[in-house]
Order: C-alpha cells, then structure tokens, then sequence
C-alpha cells in the first residue's frame, strides 16, 4: 500500500491528512492526522483577526447590537441557534463588504435557503465548497469556520489590503565608553604598599621579652578593673527607691486572645456559676407564685360547679322555650305559604 503526504480539506489547504489508496480496488482512505481536530481553532483565530481589519466592530456589532466574537466562537458549541444566526449576519455582511449584494438574513427565514445563497455567493468568488449544507446548520465546526475565512479573505481583497512585511525599527548603537582600570590601578598600589611595608619590618627586630612583659601588665590592669566591679558604692537605700519607681513599669501585661479556647471555657464556667446563683434566688419565687395561681384555679374550678348547679334548672327552661319558638316559626311559615296561595287564586278569579 503506497501512502501520500497529505489530503485537501474544505479551505483548500493541507492539513496534514494522510492519504493512501489501495492496490486492487483504486479506493482512497483518507487518516486525519493527530491536529486536523484543532485545525479549526487556528482558522476561528485567523478569521477574527481578519474581522478586525475590516473594522467589523464599528460597522456591524454597533449597528445590530451583537457582542463582540470570542477567538474560539464558531469552533466550541456554546448556543446553536445563537451562532447560527451569528454565522448568517457575518456571512451576508462579509458578501456585501466583498462587493455582492446580499439581503441581510431574518430570523425567521428558511435556513435551508439562506445557507443555499451563501454557498452560491461562495462558488461565485470561486471558492470550493464540496460538503453538505447541513454541515452549516448547527452554526459552529471547521466548515462554519472555512467559510466566514473565504468570505473575510475575499472582502480584504476587494478593499485592496494586502499584508507587508514588518518593518522592525533601527536600534541606534551606543558607543561604549571604555572606563579606566581603577581596580588594575589598585592592586599595583597595593603591591607597592605591601613591598614597602615588608622592608620596613625586616629592619625592626621583634624583642620577646617585652612583648611578654606588655602581656603581663595587661592582665594586671584586667584583674584590678575586676576587683573595682566587685565592690559596690552604691547606696542601699537609694537603691530600693529605685526599685520601687521601676517596679510598676516592669509588670508584664499578657492581652487576651478572645480567639483561644481557653478564654471560652473560663466564660462558660462564670455563665453557669452566673445562672445557679440567680436561679437560688428566683426558684423560691416560682414556687410561691406557682402555689398562688393553682389555689386561684381551684376556686376558679369549684365556683364554676355551684354556678352550674344552680343555675341548672334555668338552663333547661330555656331549651324548653327554644324549641317551642322554633314549632311556632315552622307553624307560621306554614300558614304564611297558604296565605300567599290563597291570594294567587283570588286575583285569578278577580281577572
């Protein structure tokens, strides 16, 4: 099996696709390689540096009220029906800007014929547009990209951009200034000085004995400072004066950390010491209060008894009289009804 170098995808470009075909059958097996996935996201980047050159922002997003694209719009699925309507107002905007007329897309037209007029504006600037139009309608993926990029590359053409090579700015050198060795300089004086001090030393002879003798008279004078310490002139009485003035400014103040647990555990301890001793004082009131309000629901409860006894015989009066006054309304709305038919039949008879 014999393998190529590389496939040709909707933008016209190699994208690093292997292609092989077979021995018997003539078939062609295309094998997308590993960045053919993301070979969209560098077009959806390349095509809103595009938009930008074209000032898209000034003559399209103010106008309709649209927000600026993200440099990976089209190639992520964020809101389909959003980007598809997106892809339509860039796509007929990028055809006007190319030098076609082309209506500008409502939302409620038919989609299928909107993406047949933008593929037919795209093979009139002879572009290759050899997939699907369904591939359009979900309003992102590479063919969503290649598109608005053919699109945006024509419209730079009819307006006459044409990329330039950078021009890099011509840095000015600077003459450096050589400065003097002042360091060489110093090393040479210190040789000289270290020369000069060696001759004079091989002139002076050192004397052992006096040297020691220096060393003893050193020592002396070291001891006696010693014994001077040792012995002290000061005033003991002035001295616990002194004491006492310097002894408030020595006391060591510890500030309490309310964050610590100790400090909480002090406050629970006084809270509960707090609450025993206010409870021993007011318990005896409870207690008297609550023994005065049982004996006055007692009385309350035996006084309601002797009213009910007594009262008792007065009550079933009354449900006696109760009933007879109901007997008495039936009996009146009986004879109320024969009444009013009654006068019915008289004024039949009148007329």
């Amino acid at each position: 099996m014999a393998a190529a170098a590389a496939v040709v995808t909707p933008s016209g470009l190699e994208d690093g696709v292997s292609r092989s075909r077979g021995e018997g059958a003539g078939e062609v097996v295309v094998e997308r390689g590993p960045g053919a996935a993301y070979h969209m996201f560098v077009v959806m980047e390349d095509l809103v540096e595009k938009l930008k050159l074209l000032r898209y922002e000034e003559d399209l997003l103010r106008k309709n009220n649209l927000k600026p694209l993200s440099r990976h719009y089209f190639a992520l699925p964020t809101n389909p029906g959003e980007q598809f309507y997106m892809f339509c107002t860039l796509a007929a905007w990028l055809i006007n800007k190319a030098g076609h007329p082309f209506e500008q897309p409502q939302e409620y037209d038919d989609p299928n014929a909107t993406i047949s007029n933008i593929l037919s504006e795209l093979r009139a600037f002879g572009r290759t547009a050899d997939f699907p139009p369904s591939k359009l309608k979900s309003g992102y993926g590479e063919h969503v990209c290649y598109v608005l990029d053919c699109l945006a590359e024509e419209a730079l053409k009819y307006i006459g951009f044409t990329w330039k090579r950078p021009a890099y700015p011509v840095e000015e050198l600077e003459e450096e200034t050589v400065a003097e060795d002042d360091a060489e300089l110093t090393l040479n004086k210190v040789d000289e000085e270290f020369v000069e001090e060696e001759t004079d030393n091989e002139e002076n002879f050192i004397d052992l004995n006096v040297l020691k003798a220096q060393t003893y008279r050193l020592d002396m004078n070291e001891s006696a400072k010693q014994e001077d310490i040792l012995e002290s002139t000061t005033d003991a009485a002035e001295w616990s004066l002194e004491v006492e003035r310097i002894l408030p400014q020595l006391k060591v103040t510890i500030r309490t950390d309310n964050k610590d647990w100790r400090i909480h555990v002090d406050q629970m301890h006084q809270h509960k010491n707090g609450i025993e001793s206010a409870l021993k004082e007011t318990k005896g009131f409870l207690d008297k209060l609550h023994n005065e309000i049982s004996r006055t629901l007692e009385k309350i409860g035996s006084r309601e008894k002797y009213i009910n006894n007594q009262l008792e015989h007065l009550v079933q009066e009354y449900r006696a009289a109760q009933a007879q006054l109901s007997e008495a309304r039936e009996r009146y709305q009986q004879g109320n009804g024969g009444v009013t038919e009654r006068t019915r039949l008289l004024s039949e008879l009148l007329w």
